[in-house]
């Protein structure tokens, strides 16, 4: 379920992408400092492939029912909240970095929720380590 993820941090990167390209017509200066919501919503991504990495090594030929549906569950958390942050991230971001452009006192604010929606993927990514290690 890492292709979860990856569709939301698609949608982060992809939203605020778009909102970093309209901001610099007007201030140029600010694309390095506006690019904090595409590497954040890149984070996301990593989470998935993590726990993929660790489902995959962790079946083998006699894998039982519970281990199976452990699995899926671990897959579906981090996807699921990947999916969730990134979609997040990337309103968030958008509409933060085209404000940030108008009012430069808006950044702090932003990054802040920023930090609350990439928490929301970490979580799933905590709940995914709990469940594949049992």
């Amino acid at each position: 379920m890492g292709v979860l993820s990856s569709l939301g941090a698609a949608y982060g990167t992809a939203k605020s992408g778009t909102g970093i390209a309209a901001m610099s017509v007007m201030r140029p200066e600010l694309i390095m400092k506006s690019i904090i919501p595409v590497v954040m919503a890149g984070i996301i991504a990593i989470y998935g492939l993590v726990v993929a990495v660790l489902i995959a090594n962790n079946i083998s030929e006699k894998v039982t029912l519970y281990k199976s549906f452990l699995h899926l569950g671990a897959g579906l958390s981090v996807g699921l909240s990947g999916l969730a942050a990134g979609f997040a991230i990337g309103i968030v971001g958008d509409a933060g970095v085209r404000g940030t452009a108008q009012q430069p006192r808006l950044f702090v604010g932003m990054i802040l929720i920023l930090i609350f929606a990439e928490v929301l993927g970490l979580y799933g990514l905590i709940v995914a380590l709990i469940l594949s290690t049992k």
